[in-house]
Protein backbone atom coordinates (compact mmCIF):
# COMPACT_ATOMS: atom_id res chain seq x y z
CA UNK A 1 0.00 0.00 0.00
CA UNK A 2 1.39 3.50 -0.79
CA UNK A 3 2.12 6.49 1.10
CA UNK A 4 -1.51 8.30 -0.67
CA UNK A 5 -3.61 5.00 0.11
CA UNK A 6 -2.77 5.22 3.34
CA UNK A 7 -3.66 8.90 4.04
CA UNK A 8 -6.42 8.51 2.30
CA UNK A 9 -7.76 5.38 4.59
CA UNK A 10 -6.65 7.00 7.44
CA UNK A 11 -8.48 9.72 7.06
CA UNK A 12 -11.31 7.87 6.10
CA UNK A 13 -11.08 4.94 9.39
CA UNK A 14 -10.89 8.46 11.68
CA UNK A 15 -14.03 9.80 9.99
CA UNK A 16 -15.96 6.99 10.54
CA UNK A 17 -14.43 6.15 14.13
CA UNK A 18 -15.67 10.10 14.94
CA UNK A 19 -18.93 9.42 13.41
CA UNK A 20 -19.70 6.70 15.32
CA UNK A 21 -17.87 7.99 18.46
CA UNK A 22 -19.77 12.04 18.56
CA UNK A 23 -23.26 10.47 18.55
CA UNK A 24 -22.63 8.00 21.45
CA UNK A 25 -20.81 10.86 23.68
CA UNK A 26 -23.96 13.44 22.60
CA UNK A 27 -26.25 10.98 23.64
CA UNK A 28 -24.24 10.03 26.74
CA UNK A 29 -24.42 13.58 27.80
CA UNK A 30 -27.73 14.83 26.92
CA UNK A 31 -29.04 11.69 29.29
CA UNK A 32 -26.97 13.23 31.85
CA UNK A 33 -28.16 16.68 31.26
CA UNK A 34 -31.46 15.52 31.24
CA UNK A 35 -31.68 13.25 34.47
CA UNK A 36 -29.16 15.84 36.57
CA UNK A 37 -32.26 17.73 37.45
CA UNK A 38 -32.22 21.43 38.20
CA UNK A 39 -29.61 21.04 40.74
CA UNK A 40 -26.69 19.17 39.09
CA UNK A 41 -24.29 17.19 41.69
CA UNK A 42 -20.29 18.12 41.58
CA UNK A 43 -19.42 15.50 39.13
CA UNK A 44 -22.38 16.65 36.55
CA UNK A 45 -21.18 19.82 37.08
CA UNK A 46 -17.72 19.03 36.14
CA UNK A 47 -18.82 17.30 33.07
CA UNK A 48 -20.82 20.02 32.09
CA UNK A 49 -18.03 22.10 32.18
CA UNK A 50 -15.90 20.10 30.54
CA UNK A 51 -18.06 19.64 27.34
CA UNK A 52 -17.71 22.68 26.78
CA UNK A 53 -13.71 23.64 27.40
CA UNK A 54 -12.78 20.66 25.56
CA UNK A 55 -14.98 21.93 22.63
CA UNK A 56 -13.38 25.12 22.44
CA UNK A 57 -10.11 23.49 22.87
CA UNK A 58 -10.36 21.08 20.26
CA UNK A 59 -11.69 23.16 17.62
CA UNK A 60 -8.96 25.68 18.16
CA UNK A 61 -6.41 23.26 17.93
CA UNK A 62 -7.87 22.15 14.53
CA UNK A 63 -8.58 25.34 12.84
CA UNK A 64 -4.39 26.33 14.19
CA UNK A 65 -3.09 22.97 12.33
CA UNK A 66 -5.01 23.18 9.62
CA UNK A 67 -4.16 27.26 9.38
CA UNK A 68 -0.06 26.11 9.97
CA UNK A 69 -0.60 23.46 7.66
CA UNK A 70 -1.82 25.68 4.53
CA UNK A 71 0.48 28.53 5.16
CA UNK A 72 3.52 25.73 4.86
CA UNK A 73 1.69 24.94 1.61
CA UNK A 74 1.51 28.65 0.04
CA UNK A 75 5.44 28.91 0.89
CA UNK A 76 6.11 25.64 -0.49
CA UNK A 77 4.24 26.78 -3.95
CA UNK A 78 5.27 30.56 -3.98
CA UNK A 79 8.99 29.47 -3.64
CA UNK A 80 8.04 27.41 -6.88
CA UNK A 81 6.09 29.36 -8.72
CA UNK A 82 9.25 32.40 -7.82
CA UNK A 83 11.56 29.99 -8.76
CA UNK A 84 9.40 28.48 -12.02
CA UNK A 85 8.88 32.76 -13.06
CA UNK A 86 12.63 33.26 -13.14
CA UNK A 87 14.10 30.16 -14.69
CA UNK A 88 10.92 28.31 -16.43
CA UNK A 89 13.43 26.08 -18.39
CA UNK A 90 15.36 25.02 -15.02
CA UNK A 91 12.95 22.39 -15.03
CA UNK A 92 11.19 23.34 -11.49
CA UNK A 93 8.26 22.44 -10.20
CA UNK A 94 5.54 23.12 -13.21
CA UNK A 95 2.93 25.84 -11.78
CA UNK A 96 -0.07 25.41 -11.01
CA UNK A 97 0.38 22.28 -9.08
CA UNK A 98 -1.24 19.63 -10.53
CA UNK A 99 -4.39 17.65 -9.06
CA UNK A 100 -2.27 15.04 -7.48
CA UNK A 101 -0.51 18.14 -4.94
CA UNK A 102 -3.82 19.92 -4.77
CA UNK A 103 -5.43 16.16 -3.31
CA UNK A 104 -2.62 15.70 -1.45
CA UNK A 105 -2.67 19.04 0.21
CA UNK A 106 -6.62 18.78 0.86
CA UNK A 107 -5.89 15.72 2.63
CA UNK A 108 -3.07 17.15 4.72
CA UNK A 109 -5.36 19.90 5.50
CA UNK A 110 -8.39 17.66 6.37
CA UNK A 111 -6.03 14.99 8.36
CA UNK A 112 -4.71 17.65 10.62
CA UNK A 113 -7.91 19.43 11.07
CA UNK A 114 -9.65 16.01 12.29
CA UNK A 115 -7.13 15.13 14.76
CA UNK A 116 -7.76 16.93 17.75
CA UNK A 117 -11.94 16.60 17.31
CA UNK A 118 -11.33 12.93 16.75
CA UNK A 119 -8.68 12.55 19.86
CA UNK A 120 -10.86 13.75 22.31
CA UNK A 121 -14.08 12.64 20.89
CA UNK A 122 -12.89 8.99 21.05
CA UNK A 123 -11.36 9.50 24.57
CA UNK A 124 -14.87 10.49 25.84
CA UNK A 125 -16.74 7.84 24.25
CA UNK A 126 -14.33 4.99 25.60
CA UNK A 127 -14.39 7.34 29.12
CA UNK A 128 -18.04 7.78 29.02
CA UNK A 129 -19.21 4.41 27.99
CA UNK A 130 -17.35 2.82 31.02
CA UNK A 131 -19.49 1.98 33.98
CA UNK A 132 -19.60 4.55 36.42
CA UNK A 133 -17.99 3.02 40.12
CA UNK A 134 -20.34 3.61 42.87
CA UNK A 135 -19.33 5.42 46.02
Amino acid sequence: MNSRSRRTTSLATKSAELALAAPAVVAHRLARLATSGPAPSARDRREFRRMGAEKSAAFAESWSAMGTYWWGLQQVWTKALWRWTLAPWSGAMPWPPNNTQWQRALQGVMARGLAPVHRRAVANAKRLGRPTPRR
